[in-house]
């Protein structure tokens, strides 16, 4: 069965940087756009990142612009998110999505078919 596994998340203070992976199993990678999601207590899962199949297109979210960077590799079927210049306000647990609809409105959740468990990432001040 289809498995994403996401890891990497932790504790880091205001101005720290974190990677995270998210590691798929069980589907044809590079036929899916993969995105990166993110929910705070009490908030509802946002949008963060998004890279479609071959990697040539890539979305952020405002909040995350010039600071997060998304990547993948399909010969790992491995998706990634570099966060630099973390804030408080980044605490959240962090999902990655698989999106097989490549039509798709990417920074929608509805849109994607498979998710991961999550990984806790927490800033503190």
């Amino acid at each position: 069965q289809v498995q994403l596994v996401e890891s990497g998340g932790g504790l880091v203070q205001a101005g720290g940087s974190l990677r995270l992976s998210c590691a798929a199993s069980g589907l044809t990678f590079d036929w899916f756009i993969m995105g990166w999601f993110r929910q705070a207590p009490g908030a509802e899962r946002e949008f963060v990142a998004a890279i479609r199949r071959s990697g040539d297109t890539i979305y952020y979210a405002d909040s995350v612009k010039g600071r997060f960077a998304v990547s993948r590799d399909n010969a790992k079927n491995t998706l990634y998110l570099q966060m630099n210049s973390l804030k408080p306000e980044d605490t959240a647990v962090y999902y990655c999505a698989a999106c097989l609809d490549y039509r798709a409105t990417v920074q929608e959740p509805r849109m994607y078919d498979y998710w991961g468990q999550g990984t806790q990432v927490t800033v503190s001040s």
